[in-house]
């Protein structure tokens, strides 16, 4: 479809617009309708200083905006990371400590955020209130543009230089390194994943920013300095290298009057000098080696990843992305790619390597595939592998349903309209904001009809994807063999490093440098410590919050079929949503139901091997999947509902195939191919251990709460550090009698769940979907066996054993910094203190544990949550460079709440917090399908409304008492969870003293 005409556009939202039109100092430089996404999109310029804007203007009352800054650093000090945090604390109009964090107190926002990727830095937020939107885009602007960067801001968040006083005579007196940043980085570099993404763009853009780790090299952040930091922020954060961006239904000429108003009047045009060059092209392929560090306690047996990376096209080539996109597809797409089928197969690793598929975020987009937890040795290997399959695909051809399969993918996944994991509107953005950076055209990308015709045109030519294989693979020198391997020294060998370097600095320092290190600490303490007047930055008032829940209610639920229809508008796609109960599963059996569930669309059907289901998956829907979910009945205190959740999508023509899929999937699942068994338990272990690094403060949670009821035990059980434990006692399972055990098992596991009367289903979609959807099930011989009143919700509660004693542990892993987490017993929903705990958990996190564990230790971040499910109550800490410090944090909440000068404006930002929390909206799908489950689970609109009203009545004196209540020492049962490394935690216990955290080993 190409686009319309100006003179066939409509847009009721901005009805007097014209292309050529000069509109508070902008030129409106195109407009396209975007029928797809029923939008339309305005590109701007402003003409005094060059910025760029585009607007899609659409119905969603969900607005954002964003402004995007090409940053490109030089060196891996870390210096747009740095700055991005920076220009966040404080600016000309709003010279409070910290307004980020403060409008989170302040607004209704859906999301508030700021990123920095390799060549950009974005400041993002979507609200679906107007007065709310203008507040959080001046605030946003005024820091983006006219920030203080003091140089007490810089040491806080970038690095900075403290004196370790030794024991309580001065002995053993040393410097450490602090910074938010700094520990930020230390703890992403202890992640083996993160590390190869580093090491892929370092190997392949040897020449370019990419080759830079923007994020920061802890070993190379303390060389940057601060005059550094604002020659950067004065080159880059200029509207001549800025790119903003606007969505939703609030009128553009608003927005434009706005920024006119508050920035751009203030600028003229400059040469910003941020062009990123092409990456020069190799005549020969290379190789690479990198390491990362693992604990000395764990085995390097086969702990290596090894892949091949490309450079391909040029970003800006939308054709030659989508073309890339489709091979991705094609290669790596489902277990049946022949590319991912060859490297699994081959088993000589456990999963495809991190990084692997195609990235088109940078000026020379790459793509890469390989394995991880490989033999040092087996590059050589690896690489014939990839080159057999590339080679016999270009020479035999690759399967036609194989291309079609992969263009559906891409289709569906354009088509669907989802807030996971950022609102809509910011996914759009991040959508276009690579290739609009290096002068690509955003409405090419939301807008990709003539490109999938050139595609669809070229592919009934001849062999075009086999030729662009050779291409881009085959014939491309433009490429890398690149191994990461573990060190099990190196974390160490990288603290000796860091203790050489600060002793040196230490003897360098004269008395005068000596006394301005000691100032700057007590300054940055007096800072961190002051109360504030933040009255300066504009709130709403309780009054602005809307009264209402957003719910969606079943159109219909069917007699005699256990499935509720849901007519709503999707986009043209169907949703099938299944719960069923857990709680017949035999319990030795538990602990495998999270595995069942990954394995269960992956492993085959009595009738149709893996791959032949990944094919039919991948060419009829848009994914099929199973989940588990530890959940406590609403009502019930200290039950447990277990469930699994079933979810299947489709685009409407496809819902029969959809419904043949789940069918059998049900009805004839086989876990008998004990090959394959075994790749799934290894791919299904990798990303657990992934996940740690990844995860910690989830994970260090789930520990510290697991003995608070069958609920928080189920759920450690099945996705926290117990799961990784029941994997590994597989060790490694070559023995054929181990697997068929396995196999039965989950053989077992699948009676049990798909019982006659244990599923309820729910359809959502267009009338006509849920009308063909209820025939669909009503004809099933499969489906409408489970002879259940769709009106009955009752699943069967799970009374699980739980160990008495409250955890105290800590547990160790390869991680230069730690997951500190404490949980207390608390009261659940239905509680008159519940609302209560939910504004106690915002004010500490927002005046408290901010303060004292991210800006006063340095650690990423401290946060509070109230589960007001399981009536549980944590304080958590992210990538911390503390253990008993931030200990001692926790066990001072309640004297906080008590004695600081909290005030009921506080009180009434809290509220605001968990209000915008509540009203998060969702769009129509998966709003329906969260409907679905809160009803299975008890939870009615009518709690939720009260729950939100009872909010407004919460005070400093109720919030005080419920703090004395429930966190208080003694009132209820404490359960604290540590995850770090051995060394981190040995020293803790040392400080612990009489009660040392009971250490094991993840």
């Amino acid at each position: 479809m190409s686009p319309a005409s100006e003179a066939n556009i409509t847009d009721p939202n901005n009805r007097d617009l014209t292309t050529g039109q000069i509109i508070h100092g902008y030129r409106i430089l195109r407009m396209t309708q975007l029928r797809e996404i029923d939008a339309v999109l305005y590109r701007l310029e402003h003409l005094a200083t060059g910025a760029r804007h585009v607007h899609l203007s659409n119905g969603d009352m969900e607005n954002t905006f964003g402004v995007t800054f090409k940053t490109v650093p030089t060196d891996s000090t870390g210096v747009a990371h740095i700055l991005e945090h920076t220009v966040l604390c404080g600016s000309e109009k709003y010279p409070v400590r910290d307004p980020f964090f403060s409008m989170l107190k302040r607004s209704l926002s859906t999301f508030m955020n700021a990123f920095t990727a390799s060549d950009w830095t974005m400041y993002p937020f979507s609200t679906q209130n107007r007065k709310d939107f203008y507040n959080l885009m001046d605030v946003y602007l005024d820091a983006a543009f006219f920030p203080n960067l003091d140089a007490l801001s810089f040491k806080q968040e970038g690095h900075r230089v403290e004196f370790d006083h030794g024991d309580a005579e001065g002995n053993g007196e040393k410097l450490v390194y602090k910074g938010v940043v700094y520990n930020e980085m230390k703890g992403a570099m202890s992640s083996p994943d993160q590390v190869m993404g580093r090491s892929l763009l370092n190997a392949l853009y040897p020449d370019t920013t990419y080759s830079n780790n923007s994020g920061g090299d802890p070993a190379v952040i303390p060389r940057l300095t601060h005059e550094q930091l604002v020659a950067f922020h004065k080159r880059h954060y200029h509207p001549s290298n800025a790119y903003f961006y606007t969505y939703g239904s609030l009128p553009l000429a608003d927005h434009l009057a706005f920024i006119e108003q508050k920035v751009m009047r203030r600028f003229e045009r400059i040469d910003p000098q941020t062009d990123v060059p092409a990456q020069p092209r190799w005549k020969d392929a290379r190789t690479a080696r990198y390491t990362y560090p693992l604990a000395v306690g764990e085995d390097p047996a086969k702990r290596c990843q090894i892949c091949l990376a490309w450079l391909t096209s040029d970003i800006c080539d939308t054709f030659e992305v989508l073309v890339l996109s489709v091979l991705e597809q094609v290669l790596l797409g489902n277990a049946a790619s022949p590319l991912r089928k060859a490297l699994m197969d081959s088993g000589l690793g456990t999963a495809l390597s991190d990084g692997s598929g195609y990235d088109a975020d940078n000026k020379d987009t790459l793509f890469a595939c390989g394995l991880k937890n490989v033999a040092d040795e087996a590059g050589e290997a690896i690489e014939k592998i990839i080159f057999d399959v590339l080679t016999e695909l270009a020479d035999k051809g690759i399967d036609p349903e194989s291309i079609a399969s992969a263009i559906h993918q891409i289709e569906f996944h354009r088509k669907e309209v989802t807030n996971t994991p950022y609102p809509y509107g910011i996914k759009l953005m991040l959508m276009v904001i690579g290739s609009w950076l290096h002068g690509g055209d955003p409405e090419r990308i939301l807008q990709l009809d003539a490109d999938f015709e050139r595609l669809h045109r070229e592919i009934a030519a001849g062999k075009f994807l086999e030729d662009r294989i050779r291409t881009y693979f085959i014939d491309n020198s433009h490429r890398v063999r690149l191994s990461l391997v573990p060190d099990q020294q190196q974390a160490q060998q990288e603290d000796l490093r860091v203790q050489q370097e600060l002793a040196e600095k230490l003897a360098r320092l004269d008395a005068a440098e000596r006394a301005q290190i000691r100032q700057n600490a007590i300054e940055l303490q007096k800072r961190q410590e002051a109360q504030e007047d933040a009255s300066c930055l504009p709130t709403l008032a309780l009054e602005d919050v809307p009264p209402e829940v957003q719910s969606f209610s079943p159109t219909e639920t069917a007699s005699g079929l256990p499935l509720w229809s849901y007519a709503l508008p999707t986009s043209g796609i169907c949703y099938l949503n299944a719960a069923a109960g857990a709680a017949p599963v035999s319990r030795n059996l538990l602990p495998w139901v999270p595995f069942f569930c990954y394995a269960f669309s992956k492993i085959g059907t009595r009738r149709h091997d893996y791959a032949q289901m990944a094919r039919r998956i991948d060419a009829a829907t848009g994914g099929v999947g199973l989940s588990s979910q530890a959940r406590v009945l609403y009502g019930h205190s200290g039950s447990c509902l277990p469930l699994l959740q079933l979810s299947a999508k489709c685009l409407s023509r496809n819902i029969d195939p959809m419904y043949g899929i789940v069918e059998e999937l049900i009805g004839e699942v086989d876990f008998g191919n004990l090959n394959r068994l075994k790749q799934l338990l290894g791919e299904y272990r990798s990303a657990l251990e992934t996940m740690i690094v990844q995860n910690g403060h989830r994970l260090a949670i789930s520990l510290s709460s697991k003995t608070f009821g069958p609920a928080s035990a189920l759920s450690e059980m099945w996705h926290g550090i117990d799961q990784l434990k029941t994997i590994r006692t597989f060790g490694e399972p070559s023995d054929e009698g181990g697997m068929e055990a396995l196999s039965a098992r989950l053989m077992d596991i699948s009676r049990q769940i798909f019982s006659t009367d244990n599923v309820i289903m729910a359809a959502i979609g267009e009338n006509e979907s849920v009308t063909a959807a209820r025939r669909r099930t009503g004809n099933s011989p499969v489906l409408s066996r489970f002879k259940r009143d769709p009106l009955d919700a009752k699943f069967p509660l799970l009374n699980l054993a739980v160990d008495a004693p409250s955890p105290y542990e800590g547990w160790g892993t390869s991680t230069a910094v730690a997951f500190v987490a404490q949980t207390t017993t608390a009261v659940d929903f239905r509680h008159p203190d519940a609302p209560d705990l939910s504004v106690l958990s915002k004010i500490l996190r927002s005046l408290y544990l901010h303060r004292e564990i991210r800006e006063k230790g340095g650690a990423y971040g401290g946060f509070a949550v109230f589960n007001p499910e399981n009536g549980l109550f944590s304080m958590a800490s992210y990538r911390d460079p503390h253990i008993v410090q931030t200990l001692k944090v926790y066990a001072g909440a309640v004297d906080f709440v008590q004695s600081a000068p909290i005030q009921e404006a506080d009180i009434h930002e809290a509220i605001l917090q968990v209000c915008s929390e509540i009203d998060k909206p969702d769009p129509p799908g998966p709003g329906a399908r969260k409907a679905f489950f809160r009803w299975i689970v008890g939870l009615t609109d009518e709690d939720r409304r009260s729950y939100k009203a009872n909010l407004m009545s919460v005070s400093l004196k109720t919030v005080r008492t419920v703090a004395a209540k429930y966190l208080a020492p003694g009132n209820t049962q404490v359960g604290i969870a540590v995850i770090g490394g051995r060394e981190h935690l040995e020293a803790a216990n040392g400080q612990l003293g009489q009660k040392p955290l009971t250490l094991y080993t993840i």
